[in-house]
């Protein structure tokens, strides 16, 4: 009997989300053994953010080989970074291959999640009217999950297509249209030198132009991925070297932001040797410090806007009317398509469902003040109740995979503890929490994202809640060891 019958269906772990997190979880619960664990996803397909996001040229700027799982390595990636399609099918196999697609539960788009006192166990509800119990709850829902739409006027006025890079419409042609992209971010300098090759005309809105380096990217030809198939050591030996390259990419953003000069060096001679008009290259020249802002890869981005077809515009976007689009000077350029490269909801919570703990405690106001955790994975007040990738975990220079499974390990250390003492839950003691962050942030104060900018890794107040102020070694080190002194055990 399911939960879709009008009962509750009940199971040990409950995990929300099916990208790297979710899944991720799920395999290593499947790896030692346990059963005794249910996913949920809210759309009919696995694959998270490389389920969404599958506009034209979307690939992962992080390099395929430490972009998967440490436990199953994949000899068959195409490039040396990955592309949307071979990420999203590497996701399925995984899913597969471990014998996680029995324990999916597709289609349930959680809305709620409430911890009994008395039971010491949780209630999770979905869109649909199903109910699931659960001891131990896992949001693996991630930062990058809910698009964000600027706040302009005349949305409903415009008379054509219009939508966020994530949520792309491939129903729509762009052959022959006049299409305006808002945003100069990630998802846009991957998105207009694929536009500009059909469409007539693409006009581009930069409201603060990024920091832009080289793209060392190649083919993986079918002898190197026969190698790698055939002595695993050898891409395990790549994988790591790749590792320690990244790690040396912090040294500037979290121990002497002055060493930035070294990265804006290389981005500045990859600006003046693909843009030599002195004017453009002016337009497409940050004024903030290297680092402060996500910094991007695209060897194809600053010739696309030298396209006869492609025309810049150094201001923010005021509102669309009928037939175009209106910049903050309130100039008008026809539009057909609006696609809108905003990004997405990363700082200001990560969970996006109602979550009610001890007491009914509402997790939205108990991060009123910017989201916290301990370890980016447990909030006092929340017994059982764990992130992957919360608050605080999020890169500026190494692969996301890493942090996931530093806190992967975190949670399964919990959970053995809570078998092993028969308690009924473990509650993060709130000074530990609170010291956790407290020294956090002092480092975030130091590091480069502090330098001045505004970005998306800050909340409206300008509180850093998104990312780790250090190397991902030093994480997984502190992660993967469970602190008892740091959780309140409390017996059945």
């Amino acid at each position: 009997m399911t939960a879709r019958d009008g009962h509750t269906e009940s199971t040990s772990v409950l995990i929300i989300g099916t990208g790297f997190a979710g899944l991720g979880m799920a395999i290593r619960l499947a790896q030692r053994g346990f059963r005794d664990f249910l996913v949920l996803e809210a759309d009919a397909e696995i694959g998270g953010t490389w389920r969404d996001n599958h506009y034209p040229g979307a690939a992962c700027d992080v390099m395929s080989h430490v972009y998967s799982y440490s436990f199953a390595p994949n000899p068959r990636w195409g490039h040396m970074y990955g592309r949307q399609a071979e990420i999203l099918a590497y996701t399925r196999d995984c899913a597969e291959r471990f014998g996680i697609v029995p324990h999916l539960r597709m289609q349930r788009r959680v809305v709620r999640a409430t911890f009994d006192d008395a039971t010491a166990r949780w209630t999770v509800e979905t869109a649909d009217g199903s109910r699931y119990d659960a001891r131990t709850v896992v949001s693996g829902t991630g930062g990058l999950s809910r698009p964000t739409l600027p706040t302009i006027e005349g949305l409903e006025r415009f008379t054509g297509p219009a939508f966020h890079s994530a949520r792309w419409d491939h129903s729509v042609s762009l052959r022959g249209k006049r299409v305006a992209i808002v945003g100069t971010g990630a998802s846009a300098i991957q998105i207009v030198p694929e536009v500009a090759k059909e469409a007539s005309a693409v006009t581009v809105y930069q409201r603060t132009p990024p920091w832009i380096v080289p793209r060392l990217d190649r083919p993986i030809g079918p002898a190197e991925q026969r190698l790698y198939a055939a002595v695993p050591a050898l891409q395990r030996a790549y994988r790591l070297g790749i590792y320690w390259r990244s790690e040396l990419r912090a040294v500037p953003f979290v121990v002497d932001r002055r060493l930035a000069a070294v990265g804006e060096a290389i981005a500045r001679a990859h600006l003046r040797a693909q843009v030599p008009d002195p004017a453009l290259r002016a337009l497409l020249t940050p004024d903030y410090m290297v680092g402060c802002k996500r910094v991007l890869i695209s060897n194809d981005y600053y010739p696309a806007l030298q396209r006869p077809n492609v025309e810049l515009v150094p201001r923010a976007v005021r509102g669309l009317v009928e037939g175009g689009v209106a910049d903050a000077h309130g100039q008008v350029r026809p539009a057909d398509v609006v696609v809108f490269c905003s990004g997405f909801q990363a700082s200001e919570s990560v969970a996006p469902f109602e979550v009610r703990g001890l007491g009914g405690r509402d997790l939205g106001e108990a991060w009123r003040e910017g989201a916290e955790a301990y370890l980016g994975t447990s909030v006092t007040g929340f017994p059982g109740f764990h992130m992957l990738v919360g608050p605080n975990t999020g890169l500026g220079h190494s692969s996301m995979i890493f942090m996931i499974e530093a806190q992967i390990e975190h949670v399964l250390g919990c959970l053995d503890r809570v078998e092993r003492e028969g308690l009924a839950y473990l509650d993060v003691r709130p000074e530990v929490q609170a010291e956790y962050n407290r020294a956090l942030h002092e480092k975030l104060a130091r590091s480069v994202w502090a330098s001045g900018c505004s970005s998306w890794y800050q909340t409206r107040d300008g509180k850093n809640t998104t990312l780790w102020p250090g190397f991902t070694f030093t994480f997984r080190m502190r992660a993967a060891r469970h602190d008892a002194a740091a959780y309140r055990a409390v017996r059945r």
